[in-house]
Order: C-alpha cells, then structure tokens, then sequence
C-alpha cells in the first residue's frame, strides 16, 4: 500500500507474537474457556473495542500469525506500527487477566458469601448483612474441609462478628477473645504446614539448619485444647514421624490419623501428606528395609485410586516414573503394564510418548525381552536432559547384560559427551558420570582378577553419588574372578 512503512526485518525473522504473555495465556485455555472469554470481550461494561475482539480471535489459533499479518487484519489500511501494535496487546492482556479474576470470583463457594455479607455492611443494610453472616457461619460448618483455609474463613468470620459487636457494645471482650482464639488457630495450621514441608525437603535433600522458632511453634501447637482440631493434629502428627523417621511408632500413628481425617482436606494436601510417607517410605527401603518397597507401592496406588496425584487432571511425568519404578522393585510386571498404558493418557501430551516408550522399556528390560527395550529406546525422542539421560543408562544396562561390549564402550563416550555438551551440573553431573566410570571398569570382566574385583567392590560400596550402585554391584557379583 502506497505510503506504508516497511514491515522491519526484524520482525520479519522473529514471531514475538508466539513467545508473548499474551499468546501464552490465550492458548492456555480451554475451548469453553475461550468461549466464556469472547463473552467477556464482547460486554460493554468491560470492554467497547471490537479491534480486540478481533485480536484475540486471531491468537485463538493453534499457530501464532505473523504481528504484519495481525496489524493487517486488525487495523486494515493502516500502516504498521510496532508500538501501537504491543500497546493493543497489552490491553488485551489486562482485560484478560480481569477475566481470570472475574471467572475466579463467579464460582459459588463459603467465602463469596463472606464478601456479600461485607458489601451489605459497608452499605449500612445490617439486615442484609445479619442473613448472609448467618448463611457464611451455617455453610461454613457444613462443608467437611477442616484444614488452614477453613480456620482462615473462620477468623474473617470472628472478625467481622467483633466489628459488628463492638459498633454496638464498646465493653464487650467476648468476640475479641474469639477472634484471638481463631488466629491463633489459623497461624499455627499455616506455620504447621510450612513447618512440616520444610522438614520433608530437608529429609529428601539433606540441606539447611533447623529454624529455633519450630520449637517454639511445635510446642504452642501440642497444648490440649488444640488436640481435636485436624488441622493442627494431623500436622504434629506428620512433624513427629519426619523428626523420627526410624520410629515405626510414629509412622503407624501417622497412618492411622490421615486414614481418620481424609475427607478433612483437599485433594492438594492430601497429596502433600502422601508424599510425606512415600518419601519416609523410600528412605526406609533404601536404607534396607525391603518391606517398605511394598509399602511405597502400596501408598501409590492408594492415593492414585483417591485421586489425589492429579493436578488440573494431569499426572506428573515424575510421579508416572516413580510409580513405575516402585511397581518393578516390588515385581508386579502385570499391574506396571497395565498402569502404563491406562495412565499414559493423563500425563501432559508432550511428554505423553516418551515417557510411555521409555517406560514400556523398563518393564520389558525387567521382563528380559531386551530387544525391546532397545526398540523402545531407539525411536523414541527425550526433550528433557535428565530424562534422556535415564533412557541412556537403560540402554547402557541393555549393552551389558548382551554383553555388546564394543556397541557399550561408543555408547559410554556419546554419553559423556552428551553430558559435558548440554552442561548437566550438579547431583546429576556427578552420579552419571560415576556410571559411566565405573561401568567402564566392568568392561571385559574376564581381566578382572580377586584383587581388582575386590577394590572396585568396596570403591562402588563407599560411592556417596550412584542411583546404579545395586546393579553395579549385581554385574559385579556375575564376574568370576580368575586365580591369582
């Protein structure tokens, strides 16, 4: 068109259109969401801009438009303008993050009660206000949650009871007291929680110093008249058996407290207080107690069945593995194949394949059908640099136990090229390298002799950072030390 600016080149070579927030957020939603969203746009008393309306039905498509392609069809024989054009979208972006807002705010739930209850007494309707605190109170009881959410409903209510009651009665203390007693409540199941999520972290990953203040905390929290309340109770029960992993007792009275406050807590936090004795659970077995292999797998499959390790419907592709692997050490091959293909659907689709193809190849390395797992292995693609680390160590494994020592020794240097290539740091750095070194020195087994074996027995023994120590350790008993 006569006159135009130039479209800049480069704009020409880069789409900022796919990599924006506001494009992001659009392809986030779900097919109704994005109905209710145009629905959203298309209202007067928030927006009166049909160029919008036509902005965000552009960047509905699943391939992000070309921004000339965009300014073409929204501002038509007009010349490009790069500013104007992010100006646009961020108008955008706000509305629809008012949109977020608003969809938050329609669900029907106690609290949206309370902020009625608060706009009637901020209009000086009392009789209004009376109903709807009464109703916040009545639904608030009713409903099963018992958890810090639910003390924190009840502490605005004993608030707002003191704010009406002190209006009328300046003397009374009564609702202070109240309100006292209920934040009280509320902090301790805030900082119980907070506390609890620390220690596991710290049990996990073997980190940081003790906070002075949770003894302080843990000490208000075991007063008696706290003792019936959930949200308190099940948190001090948790904090003992993470301060005392060793103590059975603990443990087996934590079991008991969870089974009896189930229907106290959300599904988030029922997940949290499973991992909590799933985590315990594996430090136990690793430590040698091979009967909490079956208790790990047990605490799967129970909180799988609950739904509780679904997030937004989705599955972790890391709880997927660690499901996998717990079912394999306990050798329920059938369950684990039947767990693989029922559940691959629920995991996020760009991690859908591959996690299914590499662990199909961990069934079937179990299973020994080892041309399969190279098969599996081969053809499947590993965007994460630790996943496809772990689809490699597998493969290793496979060469092994085939004894293709040549294909293994080319697959051992790719490896740490790999590593040293995509700058794996850390931990991981750390033990996968110790694989391959040590894998290397079980090459050509014949050569080892008593003494050798021996040294390397006790080098790998003593190895702080290797997940493959049992199986190195394993290939190492296989090797028939020559006499010296």
């Amino acid at each position: 068109m006569s006159g135009e600016r130039p479209f800049p080149a480069i704009l020409r070579s880069t789409n900022f259109m796919e990599s924006s927030n506001l494009y992001r957020l659009i392809q986030s939603f779900t097919a109704i969401e994005r109905k209710d969203a145009r629905r959203f746009l298309e209202s007067p008393y928030f927006n009166t801009r049909q160029d919008l309306i036509e902005l965000f039905d552009l960047l509905c498509r699943e391939k992000a438009p070309a921004p000339e392609q965009v300014w073409t069809a929204v501002c038509p024989g007009v010349a490009y303008h790069d500013t104007a054009l992010r100006l646009l979208m961020s108008y955008l972006n706000r509305l629809l993050e008012t949109f977020l807002l608003v969809q938050e705010t329609r669900e029907k739930d106690v609290r949206s009660r309370l902020r009625l209850a608060v706009a009637y007494r901020n209009r000086g309707l009392l009789g209004q206000y009376e109903r709807n605190i009464r109703a916040f109170a009545r639904e608030l009881e009713e409903q099963p949650l018992r958890n810090a959410g639910y003390h924190s409903l009840l502490r605005d209510y004993h608030f707002e009871i003191h704010l009406t009651t002190i209006a009328r009665k300046p003397t009374d203390t009564g609702s202070l007291r109240a309100l006292a007693h209920s934040t009280d409540v509320q902090y301790l199941s805030h900082r119980l929680q907070l506390v609890c999520l620390e220690l596991s972290q710290k049990n996990i990953y073997h980190t940081g110093e003790d906070d002075p203040l949770h003894r302080d905390v843990i000490a208000l929290a075991e007063r008696r008249e706290w003792r019936e309340l959930p949200g308190i109770s099940t948190y001090l029960a948790a904090y003992r058996m993470l301060s005392y992993p060793e103590e059975d007792t603990y443990y087996q009275a934590y079991k008991q407290k969870l089974k009896a406050v189930e229907t106290a807590f959300p599904a988030h936090e029922m997940r949290e207080f499973y991992m909590f004795s799933i985590n315990l659970s594996i430090r136990r077995a690793n430590r040698g107690e091979r009967n909490m292999e079956q208790e790990v797998l047990r605490l799967y499959r129970q909180a799988l069945e609950a739904g509780y390790l679904f997030e937004n419907g989705i599955l972790s592709r890391f709880t997927y593995h660690n499901i996998v692997a717990a079912g394999l050490r306990c050798g329920e091959m059938d369950w684990v194949e039947e767990f693989i293909r029922l559940y691959s659907p629920m995991l996020e689709r760009k991690y859908r394949d591959s996690s299914m193809s590499f662990n199909l190849a961990r069934l079937h390395y179990a299973r020994n059908r080892f041309d399969s797992v190279l098969s599996l292995l081969q053809k499947a693609n590993y965007r994460d640099p630790l996943f496809s680390l772990a689809a490699k160590t597998l493969l290793l494994k496979t060469y092994y136990v085939l004894g293709e020592y040549d294909l293994l020794l080319s697959h051992l240097d790719a490896m740490r090229n790999y590593i040293h290539r995509k700058k794996v740091i850390g931990y991981h750095r750390t033990n996968y390298l110790n694989i391959i070194r040590y894998t290397e020195r079980l090459l050509y087994p014949d050569s080892l002799g008593r003494q050798a074996r021996n040294t390397l027995l006790k080098e790998i023994e003593k190895e702080q950072v290797l997940t493959e120590k049992e199986w190195l350790l394993g290939c190492l008993g296989k090797v028939i030390p020559t006499a010296e």
